[in-house]
């Protein structure tokens, strides 16, 4: 049996996040020690780890949900957990497609930007050009 620090530590995610997976369901509630101090076995290391995982693809939480119940399932057709990770790539595709429009945007700031004086910066005029802005869907989420 692990105690949580030594959990966070092998899967790489903060205490803080564990307790907070433990409070909205993504993971059960840990067993305690004598002292009260939660105690984690592999059963638990396996899922912290899928859910890390998952998490570093870019999966939502709420999509995290779905693919722990379906794991819970092992019965059922791969074709839920198939669709879930197609959404996904989707996902990263459109960021990407975001990422790149922002990269030649800056790109082009940069290439009219060269000015020996503020007072003559190409950058700081085209980020303050309100006929110029970038729609909210050429920027990515944060």
């Amino acid at each position: 049996m692990l105690p949580i620090g030594e959990l966070a530590k092998r899967t790489g995610t903060k205490v803080q996040t564990i307790r907070y997976y433990e409070q909205i369901g993504l993971m059960p509630e840990a067993g305690r020690s004598e002292g009260g101090q939660r105690r984690y076995g592999a059963l638990e290391l396996d899922r912290l780890t899928f859910i890390r995982r998952s998490r570093q693809l870019g999966f939502s939480l709420k999509a995290i949900r779905e693919l722990l119940d379906l794991s819970d399932g092992p019965e059922r057709s791969c074709a839920q957990v198939d669709a879930a990770a197609q959404k996904q790539l989707l996902e990263v595709e459109a960021h990407i497609a975001r990422l790149e429009a922002l990269r030649v945007e800056l790109q082009r700031m940069i290439g009219e930007g060269r000015a020996d004086r503020v007072a003559n910066c190409r950058i700081l005029e085209v980020l303050s050009d309100h006929e110029e802005n970038l729609s909210d869907q050429d920027l990515p989420d944060s």
